[in-house]
C-alpha cells in the first residue's frame, strides 16, 4: 500500500509540474517530413536562435518550450535545404502546431523562408500528404471536418471525390457497394455494429477524437487485399499537442417527426435510454428444448411457460421527443522523465427518434401473359413506423514514447440500442388473396469492444523501423424479442388470426463474433540508383469466429374464437386468455429446437508481403509490391430440411497472390501524373456463405444463404493527374477501370418466391469511370475573400455485368418472362453501382471572426438495388438530392465556446426505390419521407 501511495504521489508531482511548466511558457511542436516522399525525418535540428534547440525523434516529431513572443524557427537536415519559419506567435500556456517539410538540396538553391501561416493549415497538410503519397488517395483533415459542422465522420466524408454515404452511416467509394469498400481504424481491420457489412458505421466516431480520415483508392502490398473501391482509414489522435478538454451538447428537431402525438413505440426496459436492455426482453426458456403442447403426456408446464413471456404485443401512441447528444473529450501530454505520455479520452451519447407516417413497401410481378405490360402488386404495405436509436461510445487511448520506441493502447467500446414499432396494413393479391393488419415490435442491441495494442521501434539513425499491432474485438448483435401479430380483415369487418396469414410469433436472434488481428511491418531505408529508397515487408494473421442462432416461437390457440380479441394483440396473453389444463382452451407458445436456425463459422487469413519504393530516375517514383494471402473458411450447421449436416466443412480454401504497381511522375514540384495497377478480392460474408434463413418481419423479405459462393477477384487500373496550389487549392482528374471475375450479387431466389433473396456469383463484370475534383478559394479577387472557398467533385461511372447463362439462371429467366417487343441483353449494370456522384461545398472560414459556415450538396445517380429474376423486375434506388447547411460561431475573446446551427435535407428529398419493367409504369418498392432536420449545438473547450 505504501508503494502505491508513493507512486501516486510521484505521478501527481509529475502532472502538476507539467501544468506549472505550461503555465510559465508556451510550446512549439510539430513534425519534420521529406517533401518528396512525405516520410518523417529523424534527427533534424530544430532551433530558435539564442533560446532553445532540439532534434526531431524517430517519427520526425519535435517540441520546444519557448517564452511568450514572436519567434523564428530554423530547421536543418543533412542533404536538405534549410528552412526558416517566421512570425510564430507563442502565448502563455498554449502550444503552436508547426509542421515543416524539407526539400532535397538538389531541388533548391538557397534557404527557404516562409511564414508560420503556411504551415499551420491542417487541410494543407492533408493535401501535402496526398501529393507525396505512394498510393492514389484523398483525405479529410480534422479542420475540414470541423468546417463542415459535422458531428461525425459520415456527415463530413461526403466531400471526398467518389465517396457516397448510405443510410447516413455507411461509406461507399466510387459508387461501388459495401462489398467493395473497406473501413479500418488506425490501420487495423475492425468490425462495425453490423458485422455483415465490410464498412464500419461512420456515425459512431465523434469528430473531436480524429486526426484525419484517409481514403485510399489504389492497391498496395501492405494494404489488405479485400477491397476494390477504396479503403477508409480512420486515424485518431495519439499525442495531443497540448491539454484539451471539452464538452458539447446538441438538440435537433424534425417538423414532420418531432413532437408528433401519433409516434409509435412500446414499453421496453429501464435502461433502453443507455442503449441496452435490462433483461425485460430476456428469453426465459431453454431454446434447445421443445415446448410441451396440449396433447403432450406432460402438459402441466404450458401455463407457466406462456406466462414467462412478456405479454406486451402491440405498439402504443405517444409524443415523439427531439434528438439530442452529449459529448466529452480530453487529451493531454505529460513529460515522464525524458519520455512522453499522451492520453486521449472521449465519451459520446446520441439519442435520435424517427417517425415515418405513411411508409410504403411493395412487391410487384410481371403478368403471366407476355402481351400484358403493367406489373401487378403481389404484396403492398402501408402504415406508420416509429424508431428510437441510442448510441453510446467511449474511447480511451494512451501512448508512451521513448527516444526510439512508441507504445500505444486504445480501448474502444460502442453500445447501440434501436427500438422500433409499426402498425401497417398489408394487401396480398397473387401468392394469396388476403388483407391483413400487422403489429410489429422490434429491439436490436449491438455491442462492439475493441482493444488495440501497438508498438513502433527504430534503430539509432531511424533507417530501420518495426511496427506491430495486436487487436482483439468482440461483437454482439442481439435481436431481443421481436414480436409480430397479424390479423386477417374479414368481409364482415371483424379481425381474426389464422394460419393462412401467419400466427403471432416471437423471435430472438443472437450473434457473437470474435476477431483477432495480429500485424507486423518492417521498413528499411536505403539508397538505390543514388536516390533514397525503402523496402517494406511484413505479415498478418487474422482470425474470425461467429456463432449465430434464431430461437423462434409461435403463439398457438385452442378452442377459442380469435375475433374476440377485436384486433388488440395485447389481449392474447392476458391471464384469462392463457391456455390451462382445467379449461383446455386459450393461447399458448409452441416451439422446438431448430438446428437449421443456428450455425457457427470461422475465417482464417494468413498474409505476407514485400514492397520496394525507389526512384529509377529523378522525377519518377515507383512502388512495386506483392502480397500473398491464404484464406480459409469453415462452417458448422444444417440446411432448412435438416437433410444435410455440415460438420466443420471447409467452404473456401484459397492461396492467392496480389501484385501491385504504383508509379508517380513529378511533372513539376506541384504536379503529379500517377499510374496504378493492383489485383484485389471481395469475399462472401459469414451470413452469405451459409445455409441460414433470416426473415425481415417488417418487409416480409427472406434472406437465404448460399454455401456454394466463391470469392470475387478484381484487376484494377488507375490513372490520375493532380495539380496542387497554395492555400489548400488543387485540381485533379482521374480515370479508372476494374475487371471482376465471379462478382457476388443479391438476387431473387426464384420467380416462384419473389420475396426470397440470395447471393449468387455472376460470371464477370467491369466498371470504369472518371473523377474530377477542384478546390478554389476566392482570395485572388480580394484578400478579404481568402476564407471563401468552393469545393466540387464529380464522378461519372459505367458498369457492365455478364448474366449467368446456366440452366435456370438469370439470363434464361429474363428471356422466359420478357414482354412482347422487349429485347433481352446478356449484360446489365452492376448491383449497387451508382452511375454518377456529385459533391459540392461552398464555405466561408474566418479565424479572426471565429466563423465557419457552408452549404453542402450531395447526390448519386439511380442505382440498381435488387436484381430482377423471372417475373420479378429490377429495383432501382432513386437519386436523393441532399442539401445541408451549417453555421458555427466561436464566442468570446478567447473563443473557447462555440454555437452551431445546421439544417439537413433542406430540399425535403424523399427516399424512393422503384420497380422498373418494360412497358410498365414504375411501381414502389420502398418509400420513406425523412423530412428536414434542424439542429442547435453548443460546445465549450476548457
Amino acid at each position: 500500500m505504501l508503494k502505491v501511495f508513493k507512486l501516486t504521489l510521484l505521478l501527481s508531482f509529475i502532472i502538476l509540474g507539467s501544468f506549472a511548466a505550461n503555465a510559465q511558457s508556451g510550446k512549439v511542436s510539430g513534425t519534420i517530413r521529406d517533401d518528396a516522399g512525405n516520410t518523417p525525418l529523424a534527427n533534424a535540428t530544430v532551433s530558435v536562435t539564442n533560446l532553445s534547440s532540439t532534434n526531431s525523434d524517430f517519427e520526425g516529431d519535435y517540441s520546444l518550450d519557448l517564452p511568450e513572443g514572436n519567434h523564428t524557427l530554423s530547421v536543418k537536415y543533412l542533404g536538405y535545404t534549410p528552412k526558416e519559419i517566421k512570425d510564430i506567435v507563442v502565448k502563455q500556456g498554449q502550444t503552436v502546431q508547426v509542421d515543416v517539410t524539407l526539400s532535397s538540396e538538389s531541388n533548391t538553391i538557397s534557404e527557404v523562408v516562409v511564414t508560420v501561416s503556411a504551415r499551420k493549415n491542417t487541410e494543407t497538410s492533408i493535401l501535402n500528404m496526398q501529393k507525396n503519397a505512394g498510393v492514389l488517395m484523398d483525405g479529410l483533415s480534422s479542420q475540414s471536418i470541423k468546417r463542415s459542422g459535422s458531428s461525425d465522420i459520415a456527415a463530413a466524408v461526403k466531400a471526398v471525390p467518389g465517396v457516397s454515404v448510405q443510410d447516413g452511416k455507411y461509406v461507399y467509394v466510387r459508387g461501388l457497394g459495401d462489398r467493395y469498400s473497406k473501413s479500418i481504424l488506425n490501420g487495423v481491420d475492425i468490425p462495425g455494429l453490423d458485422p455483415d457489412k465490410n464498412t464500419v458505421q461512420m456515425d459512431i466516431f465523434p469528430t473531436n477524437i480524429l486526426e484525419n480520415v484517409i481514403i485510399i483508392k489504389s492497391g498496395s502490398a501492405e494494404l489488405p487485399a479485400d477491397f476494390t473501391g477504396g479503403v477508409v482509414d480512420i486515424v485518431t489522435k495519439d499525442f495531443p499537442a497540448q491539454k484539451q478538454m471539452g464538452v458539447s451538447f446538441s438538440l435537433g428537431a424534425n417538423p414532420d417527426m418531432t413532437f408528433n402525438d401519433k409516434y409509435l413505440n412500446y414499453q421496453g426496459g429501464k435502461t433502453d435510454f443507455l442503449g441496452f436492455d435490462d433483461g425485460n426482453r430476456k428469453l426465459n426458456v431453454d431454446p434447445s428444448n421443445d415446448l410441451p403442447r396440449p396433447t403432450s403426456a406432460d402438459n402441466s408446464g404450458i401455463e407457466s411457460i406462456t406466462k414467462s413471456f412478456n405479454p406486451l404485443m402491440a405498439p402504443k401512441m405517444s409524443t415523439s421527443l427531439p434528438n439530442f447528444s452529449l459529448g466529452f473529450n480530453y487529451g493531454n501530454q505529460f513529460q515522464v522523465g525524458e519520455n512522453k505520455l499522451g492520453v486521449i479520452a472521449s465519451i459520446d451519447y446520441r439519442n435520435s427518434t424517427e417517425f415515418y407516417q405513411n411508409f410504403r413497401n411493395g412487391v410487384y410481378q410481371k403478368p403471366q401473359e407476355r402481351n400484358e405490360f403493367e406489373i401487378l402488386p403481389d404484396r403492398t404495405q402501408f402504415g406508420n413506423l416509429g424508431s428510437n436509436n441510442v448510441l453510446l461510445s467511449g474511447l480511451l487511448g494512451m501512448t508512451y514514447k521513448t527516444e526510439r520506441s512508441k507504445y500505444s493502447l486504445n480501448l474502444l467500446s460502442i453500445t447501440n440500442g434501436q427500438s422500433s414499432a409499426a402498425v401497417f396494413d398489408q394487401e396480398t393479391r397473387i401468392s394469396n388473396v388476403i388483407n391483413t393488419q400487422k403489429n410489429n415490435l422490434e429491439y436490436t442491441q449491438r455491442n462492439v469492444t475493441n482493444l488495440l495494442l501497438s508498438g513502433k521501434h527504430s534503430n539509432e539513425d531511424a533507417s530501420f523501423i518495426t511496427e506491430w499491432k495486436v487487436s482483439p474485438t468482440i461483437s454482439r448483435v442481439n435481436d431481443k424479442d421481436i414480436r409480430s401479430t397479424t390479423f386477417v380483415k374479414n368481409s364482415d369487418g371483424s379481425l381474426s388470426i389464422n394460419t393462412d396469414a401467419g400466427l403471432p410469433n416471437r423471435i430472438w436472434r443472437n450473434l457473437k463474433e470474435i476477431n483477432l488481428v495480429n500485424k507486423i511491418d518492417f521498413t528499411k531505408k536505403h539508397q538505390l540508383f543514388d536516390n533514397a529508397a525503402q523496402l517494406k515487408f511484413g505479415g498478418l494473421y487474422s482470425f474470425k469466429k461467429r456463432d449465430y442462432s434464431i430461437p423462434t416461437y409461435q403463439i398457438m390457440n385452442l378452442n377459442v374464437d380469435t375475433r374476440d380479441l377485436n384486433g388488440d394483440p395485447n389481449l392474447i396473453l392476458t391471464p384469462d386468455n392463457i391456455w390451462t389444463v382445467e379449461k383446455n382452451a386459450g393461447y399458448y407458445f409452441s416451439g422446438r429446437s431448430q438446428p437449421q436456425n443456428q450455425f457457427d463459422a470461422s475465417q482464417h487469413t494468413i498474409a505476407a508481403y514485400v514492397s520496394s519504393e525507389f526512384r529509377p530516375m529523378e522525377k519518377l517514383r515507383a512502388i512495386i509490391g506483392l502480397r500473398g494471402e491464404k484464406y480459409m473458411t469453415f462452417f458448422n450447421g444444417t440446411n432448412s430440411m435438416a437433410s444435410e449436416v455440415y460438420n466443420n466443412k471447409k467452404t473456401i480454401d484459397k492461396l492467392d497472390l496480389f501484385p501491385s504497381v504504383n508509379l508517380i511522375y513529378g511533372v513539376k514540384d506541384n504536379q503529379n501524373v500517377r499510374f496504378s495497377y493492383s489485383r484485389t478480392t471481395a469475399r462472401p460474408s459469414f451470413k452469405e456463405l451459409s445455409v441460414v434463413q433470416i426473415p425481415d418481419l417488417l418487409t416480409g423479405v427472406m434472406f437465404l444463404g448460399n454455401i456454394n459462393l466463391v470469392p470475387t477477384y478484381i484487376n484494377n487500373l488507375d490513372l490520375r493527374y493532380e495539380l496542387f496550389g497554395n492555400a489548400a487549392q488543387m485540381f485533379a482528374v482521374s480515370a479508372f477501370y476494374k475487371k471482376f471475375k465471379d462478382p457476388i450479387e443479391l438476387v431473387a431466389y426464384s420467380f416462384e418466391s419473389p420475396e426470397n433473396f440470395t447471393p449468387r456469383n455472376a460470371p464477370s463484370a467491369e466498371v470504369y469511370g472518371l473523377e474530377f475534383e477542384a478546390r478554389k478559394n476566392f482570395g485572388f479577387i480580394s484578400e478579404d475573400l481568402q476564407g471563401l472557398s468552393l469545393n466540387v467533385n464529380v464522378s461519372v461511372i459505367k458498369s457492365k455485368i455478364e448474366m449467368s447463362k446456366i440452366e435456370g439462371g438469370e439470363y434464361q429467366s429474363r428471356q422466359q418472362f420478357a414482354r412482347e417487343g422487349e429485347t433481352i441483353k446478356d449484360t446489365r449494370v452492376l448491383q449497387g453501382q451508382s452511375p454518377y456522384l456529385v459533391n459540392a461545398g461552398f464555405s466561408y472560414n474566418s479565424a479572426k471572426l471565429g466563423l465557419e459556415t457552408g452549404l453542402f450538396y450531395n447526390v448519386q445517380g439511380k442505382t440498381l438495388e435488387v436484381v430482377g429474376f423471372g417475373k420479378n423486375s429490377d429495383v432501382y434506388v432513386q437519386p436523393f438530392n441532399s442539401l445541408n447547411f451549417n453555421f458555427t460561431k466561436k464566442l468570446g475573446q478567447a473563443q473557447k465556446s462555440s454555437i452551431r446551427v445546421s439544417a439537413e435535407n433542406i430540399l425535403g428529398a424523399e427516399k424512393k426505390s422503384y420497380y422498373e419493367s418494360y412497358g410498365s409504369e414504375n411501381k414502389e418498392f420502398l418509400f420513406r419521407a425523412p423530412g428536414r432536420t434542424f439542429t442547435l449545438g453548443y460546445s465549450y473547450n476548457f
